[in-house]
């Protein structure tokens, strides 16, 4: 199999698209972003990973199976001129508007260019209990057995503790906020635990060191999750406004959900109300167990 991967953004999606790696066999070509080459150079024996500065060389091959997994017009513009016996993804109909493969659905009827419109697919989104994974290898007529993520080892950095704070968000998504983590960090300090808030760096590498170098991660649906359940790290995790089931647990993530997570699902907005329903000592009570020290519930 010759296969190509068309996924550039965001690079917490990149990390949890990397199980088929697991699955497919002979050689893949990942077209991404460029940050996210640092993640995917050398993860096995016959990945190429190329920038989308220098996606004219992808069309030098052909495929056996092209993966095109971003629903914009400009992607599926150059798509359509990889030469391939299967697409998988989305694609420009006939039309010329966004569409996808019907293989695709269980994925692409929950997104931005579905089917079914925008509201109905957050409805759907909002009803859905199968994970990213789950959809993705269905799709592809493979099952989904819990492959792991494949990640980069990272650099050491010296950050070193018992619980990591992911608190920063960015611009998109400002409702993934969670107010009480500098108390939060406090608390546990207080109460003997070493508690670091992840610094914002340069490189990813640094960036998976850092998570790397703790026992158990705290923070909303985002990189430095995926990034940790990537490593085998325990993790806590706040969904105030995206799915909790799209993302596969592993066995090591405690999963905090707002209740107001219908009223704010998927939506990019600024409201404090989102960022301050999920009650305070709920996440204490499931980092203290994620840590495995009951004694600091009676601190």
């Amino acid at each position: 199999m010759n296969t190509l991967i068309v996924k550039l953004n965001a690079t917490g999606d990149v990390v949890r698209t990397t199980p088929l790696l697991h699955r497919l066999d002979g050689t893949v070509t990942w077209l991404t972003a460029a940050r996210n080459c640092i993640l995917l150079d050398g993860l096995r024996a016959g990945l190429r990973c190329v920038t989308w500065e220098d996606r004219a060389s992808v069309l030098e091959s052909s495929y056996d199976l092209v993966l095109n997994l971003e629903d914009e017009a400009e992607v599926a513009h150059f798509v359509r001129d990889v030469h391939h016996a299967r697409l998988f993804g989305a694609h420009l109909g006939s039309d010329g508007g966004m569409t996808y493969t019907p293989d695709a659905r269980g994925w692409f009827d929950m997104s931005l260019i579905s089917a079914y419109g925008r509201a109905q697919a957050d409805q759907l989104k909002y009803r859905n209990r199968r994970s990213y994974q789950e959809l993705l290898f269905e799709g592809l007529g493979l099952r989904f057995e819990g492959e792991e993520y494949l990640l980069p080892n990272g650099v050491e950095t010296g950050l070193t503790g018992d619980v990591a704070i992911a608190a920063a968000v960015g611009p998109v998504w400002p409702m993934k906020n969670w107010v009480h983590y500098d108390r939060l960090a406090a608390d546990l300090r207080t109460a003997g635990c070493q508690v670091n808030f992840l610094p914002i760096r340069v490189s990813l590498l640094e960036h998976i060191g850092d998570i790397r170098g703790h026992r158990c991660l705290v923070g909303g649906d985002s990189l430095p999750m995926h990034i940790a359940l990537g490593q085998g790290l325990r993790c806590v995790t706040i969904f105030n406004c995206t799915s909790p089931w799209e993302i596969y647990d592993y066995g090591r993530q405690t999963k905090i959900v707002s209740p107001l997570l219908g009223q704010y699902f998927y939506m990019r907005g600024n409201d404090a109300r989102a960022t301050t329903a999920v009650a305070f000592d709920e996440v204490f009570k499931a980092v203290v167990g994620c840590i495995a020290a009951p004694q600091l519930l009676n601190k």
